[in-house]
This record gives C-alpha cells, sequence and structure tokens, in this order.
C-alpha cells in the first residue's frame, strides 16, 4: 500500500475494472523497392530518411515520383514499386508504408554523389550550391530564382532613415531620393544594398557587402529585398517558395524554408548548401547576387548528376538495421520497415523482375524470413514474371512459411502514362500482384476483418490477368498453396485462393495466421503493464480478465467458431499453469486456446432423388 507519513485525508483513485486490450492495426501496409527520389539513408544526408506514410497515390508521387520509366543499372525499367502503390490504393489500401531502395552504380564512391546538385557562383568567403535532398533523377530539377521588391519602408527622421519592417538581417535596397524605386527587373549593385542589424537600444546599423558601416542619407528610399524559388520537376509538377530571406535570424530565411533536414515543405525536391561564415552581412548580399545574377534579377540553372543508380541485390532489399551506437546511422530496405510497429503487411514489388532466378529467390527469401523475425508481419510474393504452371510450382517450392503468400500470374494493365489515340491499340504493362492484394488485404480487414480470408474479391484497376487459370489448372495451383488470380464471366476478375506458404495443416490459410498475428500482437501491446507487477492472483485474475473481454468481443464479430464463448475459447492463468520454479524465476505463464473459424474453401451440396415415401437420412 502506499506511504503515508502525516496525519490527514487521503484520497486515491483505483480501478476495480481490467485494462482493455485494443486491436491493432491490420491493414497498414510497408513496400519496399526502386524509386526515382525520396527518402533513403545515405552518409551525409538528410537525418530524416525514415520510410514515409502515404494516405493517397498523389501523396505518394510527391514524395516518390511518377510512374515514369527509372533508368537503372544501364536500362529503363518499370518503376514498379510506384505501380504497386497506384494498385494498393485502387483496391481499398489505406495505409502505405515507404522504404525506398537505392544501391550507387560503382562510379560513386558513395550514394550521395548520385544527388543533383548545382554550384552558385558567388563570391567569397562561401560557395553556395543547390543540392537535391536525395539521390535520383528526379533531383535534376530547374531551379528560377527571382527577387520581390517592396515599397519604401524608411521612416525619415533624425539623420538617417528607420526601416521600421526590417528585421535583423534583411537586406535592403538603398535608393537615392527622390526615387523611383526600381522595377524588379533592374540589375543590383554592390553599393545599393546593406544589411540590417539592429543594436541594443532599438538603433539600427546597415552593413555593406565587406562589412563595414554604410548609413543611408536621411532623404534615402529603403526597399526591402526578398528572393522567389520557384522549382521545376516537370511539366506537371513546380514548388514555389516565395518572400524568402537572407539572414539566419528571419523566420523565412531560405535555409529554413529550403533545409536539409527539415524543410517547411516536406516534399521538397533541393536544399542550399551554404556557409555563412563569421561575416553574416557581406555573406548575405553575396548569396543574393549569386544567387539572381548580376544582370536582371532572375536566374534559371538545372541541377545535374542525379542518377538511379543501378539494380540493387537481393540483401539491398534486407537493407541493414540501424546502428544501435550511432544514432546518424539509420535503417535500410525492409529493415527500416521492421523499425514501424503499425506495420502488418510487407511486399517488395520489384523482386519478381530481379534479373536472376537466384535472386528472385533470395529477395523472397529474404521478405519471409523478415516477417518471420518480426512475428508480427505477413509477407505477400510476386512470382517470376511469365512464370508457367510448372515455373511458379518451382519458384513456390524453394519456400515454407506460415506467414507469406503467393499469388499467381501476374497483372496487365492500360498503361496510364499512355494518351490514348483513337483507332490505336493501347499499350499494356504487366505488374507483379502484390500492390493489388496488399489493397485487397486492406478492403476486407477495413470492411469485414482480419479473420475473413481476403478471397473471392474483386481486383480493381486492371486489363486482364497475364495468363488465364481454369479449374483444370487451379487443382494443380491450390494444393501447392499457390493463389490463383482467375477470370470468371459475369464475376469478373477475382481472387481465387486463400492459402499461406505452409506446408502444416494448421496454417494453411492466410486468414487463420493473420488472425494469430492480430490477437498475438494485440495481447502482447497491450499488457506491456504487467512487467514487473506483483506475481500474484491479483495480477493473475487481471490478466485472465482483460483477454477474456478482448476474445469476447473477437468471438461476438465472427472472428471464431463456436456457438458459445466457452466453444470459441478459454483463458487460464492461475497455479495450475505456473511451478513454483516458474514463479521463482519471475514467469507469469497465461493459457489461451481460441477456434478460428477457416474459409469454406470447398462448398458441398449433395443432391439426391427423394420421393414422398423415401425417408432421408
Amino acid at each position: 500500500m502506499p506511504e503515508y507519513l502525516a496525519p490527514g485525508v487521503y484520497v486515491e483513485e483505483v480501478s476495480y475494472r481490467a485494462s482493455t486490450i485494443e486491436g491493432v492495426p491490420t491493414s497498414t501496409t510497408g513496400f519496399a523497392g526502386l524509386a526515382p527520389f525520396g527518402p533513403v539513408y545515405y552518409p551525409g544526408g538528410p537525418s530524416t530518411c525514415e520510410p514515409l506514410l502515404v494516405t493517397s497515390f498523389p501523396e505518394f508521387e510527391l514524395a516518390y515520383g511518377k510512374l515514369d520509366q527509372i533508368f537503372v543499372g544501364g536500362e529503363w525499367r518499370l518503376p514498379y514499386l510506384a505501380h504497386a502503390a497506384r494498385a494498393f490504393f485502387l483496391n481499398g489500401g489505406q495505409l502505405l508504408y515507404i522504404s525506398r531502395v537505392f544501391k550507387p552504380t560503382p562510379g560513386d564512391t558513395a550514394l550521395g554523389v548520385a544527388s543533383a546538385s548545382f554550384a552558385v557562383p558567388t563570391p567569397t568567403p562561401s560557395t553556395a550550391t543547390w543540392r537535391a535532398r536525395w539521390p535520383g533523377s528526379m533531383g535534376n530539377v530547374a531551379i528560377t530564382t527571382t527577387v520581390t521588391r517592396s515599397r519604401d519602408v524608411g521612416v525619415h527622421t533624425g539623420t538617417a532613415p528607420f526601416a521600421v519592417t526590417a528585421k535583423p538581417g534583411t537586406v535592403v535596397e538603398v535608393v537615392p531620393a527622390p526615387g523611383p524605386l526600381p522595377a524588379v527587373t533592374t540589375p543590383f549593385s554592390h553599393d545599393t544594398l546593406r544589411i540590417v542589424q539592429v543594436n541594443p537600444d532599438g538603433t539600427q546599423t546597415f552593413l555593406k557587402d565587406d562589412g563595414s558601416s554604410a548609413p543611408p542619407n536621411v532623404t534615402d528610399l529603403l526597399s526591402i529585398v526578398q528572393l522567389n524559388v520557384s522549382v521545376s520537376v516537370d511539366s506537371e509538377r513546380t514548388d514555389a517558395y516565395t518572400r524568402l530571406g537572407l539572414d539566419p535570424n528571419d523566420p523565412q530565411f531560405i535555409q529554413k524554408v529550403l533545409d536539409q533536414d527539415h524543410p517547411v515543405d516536406q516534399n521538397a525536391i533541393i536544399w542550399l548548401d551554404y556557409d555563412f561564415g563569421t561575416v553574416a552581412g557581406a555573406n548575405a548580399i553575396s548569396l543574393l547576387l549569386g544567387l539572381v545574377g548580376t544582370g536582371a534579377p532572375g536566374t534559371t540553372v538545372r541541377l545535374a548528376n542525379g542518377n538511379d543508380g543501378q539494380l540493387p541485390l537481393s540483401s539491398d532489399f534486407l537493407g541493414l538495421p540501424a546502428d544501435l551506437d550511432d544514432a546518424t546511422i539509420k535503417a535500410t530496405g525492409l529493415c527500416a520497415l521492421g523499425d514501424v510497429d503499425d506495420i502488418a503487411i510487407e511486399a517488395v514489388p520489384d523482386a519478381g523482375a530481379l534479373d536472376s532466378p537466384d535472386e528472385q529467390i533470395a529477395a523472397a527469401s529474404a521478405l519471409i524470413s523478415h516477417c518471420e523475425s518480426l512475428q508480427y508481419r505477413f509477407a505477400i510474393i510476386d512470382g517470376p514474371q511469365g512464370s508457367s504452371v510448372n515455373d511458379i510450382r518451382d519458384f513456390r517450392g524453394n519456400f515454407d512459411s506460415s506467414y507469406a503468400a503467393i499469388y499467381h500470374p501476374w497483372i496487365e494493365i492500360i498503361d496510364p502514362n499512355q494518351q490514348l489515340i483513337p483507332g490505336a491499340p493501347p499499350q499494356k504493362l504487366l505488374l507483379p500482384p502484390s500492390g493489388f492484394m496488399a489493397g485487397i488485404y486492406g478492403r476486407v480487414d477495413v470492411a469485414r476483418g482480419v479473420f475473413k480470408a481476403p478471397a473471392n474479391e474483386i481486383v480493381q484497376g486492371l486489363d486482364q490477368f497475364e495468363s488465364n487459370i481454369d479449374k483444370g489448372r487451379d487443382e494443380v495451383l491450390n494444393p501447392e498453396g499457390i493463389n490463383a488470380l482467375r477470370f470468371f464471366p459475369d464475376r469478373g476478375y477475382r481472387v481465387w485462393g486463400a492459402r499461406t506458404l505452409s506446408s502444416d495443416p494448421l496454417w494453411i490459410y492466410i486468414n487463420v495466421r493473420r488472425l494469430f498475428i492480430y490477437l498475438e500482437h494485440s495481447i502482447d501491446k497491450a499488457t506491456q503493464w504487467a512487467v514487473f507487477e506483483p506475481n500474484n492472483e491479483t495480477l493473475w485474475q487481471k490478466i485472465a480478465q482483460s483477454v477474456k473481454d478482448f476474445l469476447q468481443v473477437q468471438w461476438l464479430s465472427g472472428a471464431l467458431l463456436g456457438a458459445t464463448a466457452d466453444q470459441a475459447y478459454f483463458v487460464r492463468c492461475d497455479r495450475s499453469t505456473m511451478t513454483q520454479n516458474d514463479l521463482d524465476n519471475g514467469r507469469m505463464i497465461c493459457l489461451i486456446g481460441v477456434a478460428p473459424t477457416r474459409p469454406a474453401e470447398f462448398v458441398i451440396f449433395r443432391i439426391g432423388q427423394w420421393t414422398a415415401d423415401a425417408t432421408s437420412s
């Protein structure tokens, strides 16, 4: 009981209810794959390189690029990751984490070398460089820098004008009276530019580019100079950043808005690499003149040398974990997805299109091992493109896991980038099924629940399947745990299989494995409070009641089999489940049994002739 040290009345809040177990998400998905841009860890790169959560395909495009082909390893390849993300959302998926995989070309000594850049020709003491935040061809953007000149902000009192709206570090242009103020296209001169510094007594000091004080005349006009930066990514996307300042004290400082690690725009393509040194005023003017040029203020430059690297190996898709002793070294590939606790479904859409069969098998094995090691993940495997029935059977034979499922064949779509021409046949693309299936998993989970098998469901956003699977072929594939994608006249394109890659009869169905993942993860996450609690009957009763309440809800929702709760589940946590040795070693053991519902895979109707005087049996 609590310790009381002084006489008095003490009111304590207590709970007489068992702690509630809240179900974990089951439809949150993670993809690892190739993209022309987007967050990925590399030494010296942005620190905010963790997998991003996207909730729509336009959001994916802003961060990772569009559906255009990418030049990887000396050849053009389809962006299977982008197409998988599009298929995911078309089929009902809602929450998707992306872990970009990038492998630099042999000529690049470091991954950051593949990031596009442009050196701004500024005077000494420093050199400014526009840099793409991430490696990739999408970083080769065009940047247009222009200026904004304000009206006269000087208050003409005393011996010098006072710039009333200027903040410390603001660049102003001094214009002799009576003006007029320069037009936007008027070139700048070193002699007319000043940096405003605010003194402790509130007065202002005006510095030239060499750091010397140069107060304006009492009648001079003062105009604030700010930058506008426009980043042209393609014909459909231009990112605009307006009224940027040139001093670190400015809230709209250009290096804060376009920062490497934490830009104002999370999806900013570029950042400005510039060391202001010790003379902030001089460097700010140098930077201004370098960015806008010495002619009419406004220049357009294009970043160069951004490339998409080479085709990763299966080990690159698996990636590396974060360094436990160095917080700056972040996880990559699938290991980066492993750091996101909410993810329940994972896929590698590029795996089935790797160059060699051995690499395809190795990538699928890496994904399965990753999900098994994390315990609460389920993998969707893609077979090789163009596989025959025998090819996919050979491929499937390499795996035995209840934490994965495979689907066959690939899916054909009309190229969404193609402009349709009347009379001309549309161009088709072949895509792996994992993106479509991950979306269907999410759709079924939201509409019905994780206990419902993701089968007999319509596949959205396709033209047709790569090959036709009829009943005869399905009778070969289904017993081996290969889930067929089939076309049925008048019923459309459907998922026609619900089996895992396991040879264990207890775990052959996807919904059974995913239901147990859901139950185990939910109980694990919601009972962390019990660690280090006194290991006695009070704790056992609380734990047992929490689990019973949780399973009761699952049974009522249809996840468990049984006409009564006693038939659907049991929970025991008492001296019958623990020995004295368990108690002495700090172990609390709770036994839980559940009866999962399995899909009606074979619906059988037995029909026979019957007459009025016959007896039924």
